[in-house]
């Protein structure tokens, strides 16, 4: 199989886990906050780690220490662009809670809640594919980091909209099209970053590493604390990076 290839289905099985998320909160009770505070907060450490430690290590390693932090940075300035021009919600305290709302307002946070989940797989796509590409085994732990907080979201997203609506075929849909962004990101990098990879991949990984980050502190780091569990949510981070840090020494 070419690392291509393997790239390709690493983003696609992450991105279905989001469908899976969204499978589980049919099949069986939706999962309590703490739950949700500690998986988000272990993802959001995870991806901390590898994103100081792997990422941006390896734009500086190819370019010096000066490029290497300049694409990191234009990394976050992007997605605080994408952020800043196309508002959009995400697993909230309000959609946490939201079963004593009016249907309505339920299917339209469980739909902007999908829309904030697809935005933020694009990139993750890019970002498992890039990785791959650089070194399989450190995109294989990004995927699974990865995996890990798209269940919840896909609960997130498949809870409110199943409360409004009764339909898990909607909540399902809903959780599978925010998944698939993932893969979508993956293969158009695919498509125009394999002709520009050669001596620039560092940059690219660095400014991937950044982009992680900017998803981990605005996004994954919020939510989790969102669900009134904080010091779960700390333990999570504190988890995931100590977790990362042993996947990372153990595949070498």
């Amino acid at each position: 199989m070419s690392v291509v290839t393997y790239g390709l289905i690493l983003a696609l099985v992450a991105g279905l886990a989001t469908a899976v998320g969204g499978l589980l909160s049919v099949v069986a009770n939706r999962p309590g906050g703490k739950f949700v505070a500690l998986t988000l907060g272990f993802s959001a450490g995870a991806m901390i780690l590898v994103s100081f430690e792997e990422l941006l290590g390896a734009g500086v390693e190819s370019h010096g220490f000066v490029l290497g932090h300049l694409a990191f940075f234009a990394g976050m300035l992007i997605m605080f662009l994408i952020d800043v021009l196309i508002p959009h919600d995400y697993i909230s305290e309000k959609t946490a809670k939201g079963y004593g709302v009016e249907r309505g307002r339920l299917r339209r946070a469980g739909i902007l809640v999908a829309l904030g989940v697809a935005i933020h797989n694009f990139p993750e796509g890019i970002a498992t594919f890039a990785a791959t590409l650089h070194d399989p085994q450190l995109g294989l732990a990004l995927a699974i980091t990865i995996t890990i907080h798209n269940i919840p979201e896909g609960l997130a997203i498949s809870t409110p909209i199943l409360a409004a609506t009764g339909s898990k075929k909607q909540a399902l849909l809903y959780s599978l099209l925010a998944g698939l962004a993932e893969p979508v990101g993956a293969l158009l990098a695919a498509l125009f970053l394999l002709p520009f990879v050669g001596e620039s991949l560092g940059l690219v990984l660095a400014a991937v590493g950044g982009v992680m980050v900017f998803i981990s502190l605005h996004e994954l780091v919020p939510i989790s604390r969102s669900y009134g569990e904080e010091r779960v949510s700390i333990v999570g981070i504190i988890l995931g990076m100590a977790v990362m840090a042993g996947t990372l020494y153990i595949l070498g």
